[in-house]
């Protein structure tokens, strides 16, 4: 049974760091006031392109760590690029943020599910970055494996919690970003470029889902498909509502749906064949609209301009 548990968890932690980069991306954009739905789409072509440039180019030794380092710098740039163009169109045009979204989604997916079929083509793979053992720690009975000898990216994204809560929190770029999703006319005023500050936010959301979608194929399944994401993004958004904006509550959200994702895995693992896995398989999903149920009923803390354009002509 012990042997279970730590397969469970030492499974279930590093699934969260995708969950969790991209959900902390979309909370600082919706703090600035822009609902972003197509977190699915830029993941995806976040993970393209960080596949992509290792896959190019190769390499071994320290050769490759920078090639690989360089594939998540590119994927960061991209998505940066894609929540640049979802700025313009909802922000310069204000386009409905939803449907906007949306349309983001079905772009960023089919263009780098079309670019992979035109320059690779098949199930290829990558060295890609494999895990790191902490000196000393990692030699601690059970909880060594689980906790300290993980991709280099799940630190780094359990490290983006207290920098996120910091920077929105402690920051003048982060107090502008709060202003403008709770106040946007009232920061207008104030002398605080609202638009700006915005794509900003979007840009830096939309990196982080770019390193989001990277890691899954640079870091976790280290080659590219069309389904790699798997939902992610969408979950991604959710997460933001369940967590109510704080980046603590969206990393406990992503272990929670993460841990029940590693549950069927470890199910299936371990041939507990009398139970059927495909319950297991949809336990996450069901989850998340369980734990959105509950979290509507709480009150509600988010920014009380999201989803709203701000034009101070117009004044709306």
């Amino acid at each position: 049974m012990l042997d279970f548990i730590v397969l469970f968890l030492t499974v279930g932690i590093p699934l969260s760091s995708a969950l969790l980069l991209a959900s902390l991306g979309e909370s600082v954009n919706q703090r600035s006031g822009i609902f972003n739905l197509g977190c699915e789409g830029v993941m995806s072509m976040g993970a393209f392109v960080g596949m992509m440039i290792p896959y190019a180019v190769g390499g071994s030794g320290k050769v490759a760590w920078y090639v690989n380092l360089s594939g998540l710098v590119a994927a960061a740039l991209a998505g940066a690029l894609l929540g640049l163009l979802f700025g313009v169109v909802v922000i310069r045009f204000g386009a409905p943020q939803g449907i906007a979204g949306i349309g983001l989604q079905l772009f960023g997916t089919g263009l780098a599910g079309s670019l992979y079929r035109h320059f690779i083509g098949g199930a290829e793979g990558v060295a890609g970055i494999n895990a790191i053992r902490i000196p000393l720690l990692s030699k601690i009975p059970i909880l060594g494996d689980m906790l300290f000898s993980c991709n280099p990216m799940v630190y780094f994204s359990f490290i983006m919690v207290p920098v996120i809560s910091l920077i929105m929190k402690k920051t003048p770029w982060g107090l502008r970003v709060r202003a403008c999703g709770t106040m946007p006319r009232a920061a207008d005023s104030m002398g605080i470029k609202v638009q700006r500050t915005r794509y900003e936010a979007l840009a830096f959301g939309s990196a982080m889902a770019g390193l989001a979608g990277a890691y899954m194929s640079l870091c976790y399944a280290k080659l590219f498909t069309d389904t790699l994401i798997g939902g992610r993004g969408f979950i991604a958004v959710a997460l933001v509502y369940f967590g109510q904006w704080s980046p603590v509550g969206i990393m406990g959200g992503a272990l929670l749906f993460s841990l029940a994702q590693a549950l069927q895995l470890a199910v299936q693992a371990y041939g507990f064949a009398t139970f059927p896995y495909e319950f297991l398989v949809m336990t996450p999903y069901v989850l998340v609209i369980v734990v959105l149920i509950f979290a509507s009923k709480r009150k509600h803390v988010g920014p009380a301009s999201l989803g709203k354009p701000f034009n101070r002509e117009m004044r709306v």
